[in-house]
């Protein structure tokens, strides 16, 4: 056998491989992991230079690991589409599947008589869990629902895909990491997964939803003011004052798009205004987003 066959079929033997393809294939992604677990910084490391950079996060690339979790849940979808007496061999394009994603700060992980690489003593994990599986057949209107996280809270439904050492509060390094997850997501929200379920081949869309956030995190990833800011609203543009005054007409006025027009404003300040008049203007964004969430309520 030629080596490259050999080393494909060597491939398939490995735990959590699976063949499957993206149409029209990921742009900004790497193709050279098949499988397993990347350095977190992946094309990334000269951008953050006080820490090791190989030393400071792991994780897995996003599209093998939604891979992955949709293998785990292969029993689950053909249960879901006899239960829905859906004939298997027609349901093979259509399917949609709606991602939670969560980050959260996971607190001091520092060692007690260490002698390791030095990294910062903080912790954040990024993870993601599948909510809901739905098919629209051909020629209906609806989509039926095949799937759907009984327990979309659980330790158990929520799949880790990065871990980095790295304090919640630190922006720049956090944005270091997460920026290439954040343009895998958007790459495959313009393509389809082709995936073999069921012994047939089948297409997937996804759709993300960042409402694992806590609020603090929310800030973090618009690129807001933290806690201490006197702009108080994660969703709107009030201040502690206003909103002390007023307990019950607010509206949600902030969108990602909008947040990054006005970090160009705080860069640029167009307008010549003294640091005062330009904070009141961009209403406490003072760094540059890089996580797009949507005004929907958070996690809090």
């Amino acid at each position: 056998q030629p080596l490259h066959t050999l080393r494909n079929a060597e491939k398939e033997l490995l735990p959590g491989y699976n063949q499957f393809e993206w149409q029209p294939a990921l742009k900004n992604v790497s193709s050279s992991w098949d499988v397993g677990i990347i350095d977190g910084l992946s094309g990334w490391t000269s951008s953050v230079d006080d820490v090791p950079a190989d030393t400071i996060a792991r994780r897995f690339r996003y599209d093998v690991a939604l891979v992955s979790a949709l293998k785990d849940l292969e029993e689950d979808i053909m249960e879901g589409l006899r239960e829905r007496g859906l004939d298997d061999s027609t349901c093979t394009s259509g399917f949609t599947v709606v991602i939670k994603e969560s980050c959260d700060g996971m607190g001091d992980v520092s060692e007690k008589h260490g002698s390791g690489p030095a990294v910062p003593e903080k912790a954040v994990r990024f993870s993601f869990t599948i909510m809901s599986i739905s098919i629209r057949a051909d020629g209906e209107e609806d989509a039926v629902t095949i799937f759907q996280e009984q327990k979309p809270n659980s330790e158990l439904s929520c799949r880790p895909l990065c871990l980095m050492f790295v304090d919640e509060s630190d922006h720049e390094t956090l944005t270091a990491i997460l920026g290439p997850v954040v343009a895998e997501r958007k790459a495959m929200l313009e393509s389809r997964l082709i995936l073999s379920v069921g012994g047939l081949l089948r297409s997937f869309r996804f759709f993300f939803r960042g409402t694992g956030y806590d609020e603090k995190m929310v800030r973090e990833m618009e690129g807001l003011e933290a806690s201490g800011s006197m702009y108080v609203c994660t969703l709107c543009d009030s201040t502690r004052a206003e909103a002390s005054q007023n307990m019950v007409l607010h509206s949600i006025t902030r969108c990602h798009g909008e947040n990054l027009e006005r970090y160009e404003i705080w860069r640029t300040n167009p307008f010549s205004e003294s640091a005062d008049e330009l904070r009141d203007r961009v209403k406490g964004v003072s760094a540059k987003p890089f996580m797009e969430t949507q005004p929907t309520l958070d996690a809090l």
